[in-house]
């Protein structure tokens, strides 16, 4: 079976070749190897390109029209029956035998010399807390720019390009071969010009006739709050300009988000771990927390809080960054308590805390077993004599 061209660039049959080229540059930009980079996304995007390959080439148009493949039957031989017309030019060649692709007839015709750009990637390194606030940041990247001695046209100036003599200017040559159906006109790009129709006769010496030079230039790029690490800032037009002084492609800034010595990000919320005292774990206090803010909040703990008990902080994350690049509420920050227990005591401290088990009555504590699951709690050797009288 042909495969479906249109359906692959998501146009319909009558589209326009404005609208190929659109759908086609939509598609390019999303699947990139450059801005994509999984494989099942590079197989894509060589699918798209092949498809915009045939429809933007009027001859494999009318062929896939007609009901062909001007590729072949999907890129092998099916039910061992191969290509009929292998050896002999193709099947849109011998289409352009007998539909007007011959001399005289209306050919493909030179191909623009004019091409779009390709898009850049650059990574830009970011502090937690640049990323809570959005930061303006001035980046230098190294892209191929519009040749200003030319202004892309590739010529010296005063000079332009001249009709190519081998082609007449129609980018591509033609040659007779005989066949089982006689003989067949067959057609493919010029050897001198490269299928453009015309020479570059006397070429600029700034950008060597491509119409474009490499540049380092610096730019402003505005990160949002709330980006993360992985995320991509678009900056449309910011890529790299194309053969011929074609437009230029986007410029993608990935964020790569540094560590922080005393929070860790999930989404949009905060964590952190506040170590606290034994004695003010018993006691209950009130801490002063710095926020990532550098603002501060006060802590309420209270007496007798056990190790691991967590503090919420509503609204002290990050901000939440939409899809349209909006922010739409913030995180909160989830404050870990940790009781440390002391490892070091003096003589003093010793008697104290001695003095306090006595208090407690506590000088040969009952380790309390507590069984998963079922909330029963039993003192250690009082579980093992139940086990005796089972």
């Amino acid at each position: 079976m042909a495969r479906d061209y249109y359906a692959t660039l998501g146009v319909a049959r009558d589209a326009t070749p404005e609208q190929i080229k659109r759908a086609y540059r939509k598609l390019a930009r999303e699947l990139h190897p450059d801005v994509n980079p999984d494989e099942a996304a590079q197989e894509r995007f060589r699918e798209v390109t092949t498809a915009y390959e045939v429809l933007s080439d009027p001859k494999k148009r009318q062929v896939v029209d007609l009901g062909g493949d001007p590729l072949g039957n999907g890129g092998g031989a099916g039910g061992g029956m191969g290509d009929p017309f292998a050896g002999f030019g193709g099947l849109g060649d011998i289409m352009d035998a007998f539909f007007g692709g011959g001399a005289g007839g209306g050919g493909r015709g030179p191909r623009s010399r004019v091409q779009p750009g390709s898009d850049a990637l650059l990574r830009l390194e970011l502090t937690l807390e640049e990323c809570a606030s959005g930061v303006n940041r001035d980046i230098t990247v190294d892209t191929a720019v519009l040749c200003d001695s030319c202004d892309g046209g590739g010529s010296r100036a005063g000079s332009a390009p001249s009709t190519c003599d081998t082609c007449g200017g129609r980018g591509e040559v033609q040659s007779v071969q005989r066949s089982f159906l006689g003989q067949v006109m067959t057609s493919r790009p010029c050897p001198v010009c490269r299928g453009f129709g015309e020479v570059i006769t006397d070429p600029c010496q700034q950008c060597g006739g491509d119409g474009r030079v490499r540049a380092r230039r610096t730019i402003t790029v505005k990160i949002p709050a709330g980006v993360g690490d992985g995320m991509r800032v678009r900056l449309a037009g910011e890529g790299e300009v194309g053969p011929g002084g074609g437009p230029a492609g986007d410029l993608f800034v990935e964020v790569e988000e540094l560590p922080h010595e005393r929070f860790t990000r999930d989404g949009a919320d905060l964590h952190c771990t506040v170590e606290l005292p034994m004695t003010a774990a018993a006691l209950g206090t009130v801490l002063t927390l710095e926020t990532l803010d550098g603002g501060q909040e006060e802590l309420t703990i209270e007496p007798g809080t056990q190790p691991g008990t967590e503090h919420v902080l509503a609204g002290r994350g990050l901000p939440k960054l939409r899809s349209n690049g909006k922010v739409s509420g913030h995180g909160d920050l989830h404050v870990h308590l940790d009781v440390v227990v002391p490892t070091r005591l003096d003589d003093a401290q010793s008697d104290l805390l001695r003095q306090l088990a006595t208090l407690r009555g506590e000088e040969q504590p009952e380790p309390t077993v507590t069984a998963n699951g079922n909330g029963s709690r039993h003192g250690l050797f009082s579980r093992f004599r139940s086990f005796g009288h089972r």
